[in-house]
């Protein structure tokens, strides 16, 4: 808890404070709140983590330059903190990146290369870079730095809920969900912690199954930011201790998530933003203080149109039950 308050004192000023908003409550809606990282400099809550990181470093790592490997959001991210601190970055992507994080990065000033399309393609070309450019890894979630900020989401979350009885957090590599659980279950320990990802990429769900972190044949969803197929070794050990409950969510349930947003929040996510809210719309009744973390809203114009569409029709076909 110490490095996560130390963590929100060094990012302030540079990462915002976002809004928590009360969302539903309208004709038999579910009621309760969303914490719109999609807000965040760069689209997403990867900013925490990656300023938190960087802004450590000592000045001969900073004067080589920083590298990181991402599908994109935190790439995004450290290339903004890097541009903001001063040091040269690169990112590797896979080569199915949304074109959107590409040139979010791009335009950030950072240099990307592509590899492969899994995580470990892409690391395995990073660690190559770092090693012959003499680069810096700030990896995009198994580092405890990473993780402390990280966890400042949920700190603000606590400070933003006094009434917070659970929170529901995306899982990729597993660095959000370890911050904000070590956040919430040291001030609000009665709170629930829920991790949610992607029933094509259930690599926590797999690890918790097997007792020790697994790696994926393969991973498949929408939400392309929650597509790591193995956790990492300290996310999964923060899991295993402080997460109470892991949950999965169709496509077609991310989809719809997407559209409720849209109709009920004027919030635009990101499929890996919105599994969080397709967990909660699965919840009947929501209690009284439940929390969605929407963790990033970088989502190409015509795939949100897209995701929008086959959710209205889906909900043609299959109308709402009745309460």
């Amino acid at each position: 808890m110490d490095d996560i308050r130390a963590a929100a004192a060094r990012i302030d000023g540079f990462v915002r404070r976002t809004p928590l908003i009360d969302v539903g409550g309208v004709a038999g809606e579910p009621a309760f709140a969303v914490k719109c990282e999609n807000m965040q400099p760069a689209g997403a809550f990867k900013i925490r983590g990656a300023y938190n990181m960087i802004a450590q470093l000592p000045p001969e790592a900073r004067a080589g330059g920083v590298i990181t490997y991402s599908s994109g959001n935190h790439g995004q991210a450290m290339a903004l903190a890097a541009q903001l601190l001063g040091i040269r970055a690169v990112v590797v992507m896979p080569e199915t990146a949304p074109r959107v994080k590409v040139n979010g990065a791009l335009r950030l000033g950072a240099e990307v290369l592509f590899a492969g399309t899994t995580v470990l393609e892409r690391k395995a070309r990073a660690e190559a870079e770092a090693e012959a450019r003499g680069l810096t890894m700030v990896p995009p979630f198994d580092h405890p730095w990473i993780i402390a900020g990280q966890g400042t989401c949920g700190l603000e979350v606590v400070e933003q809920c006094p009434g917070l009885t659970a929170i529901y957090v995306p899982m990729g590599g597993g660095g959000l969900v370890s911050g904000i659980a070590v956040a919430v279950k040291t001030l609000r320990p009665d709170a629930r912690v829920i991790g949610v990802e992607p029933e094509g990429a259930p690599k926590m769900t797999a690890s918790r199954a097997a007792g020790q972190p697994v790696t994926l044949p393969k991973s498949a969803s929408i939400a392309d930011g929650l597509l790591s197929i193995r956790p990492g070794d300290l996310t999964f050990a923060h899991v295993q201790a402080l997460v109470d409950d892991l949950i999965t969510v169709t496509e077609s349930e991310i989809e719809d998530a997407i559209k409720w947003l849209f109709d009920n929040a004027n919030v635009v996510a990101e499929p890996s933003g919105a599994v969080t809210v397709a967990a909660v719309l699965r919840t009947r009744p929501v209690p009284a203080g439940t929390v969605a973390v929407i963790s990033g809203g970088n989502v190409p114009p015509e795939d949100y149109a897209r995701y929008i569409t086959r959710a209205t029709a889906s909900l043609l076909r299959f109308p709402p039950r009745p309460r």
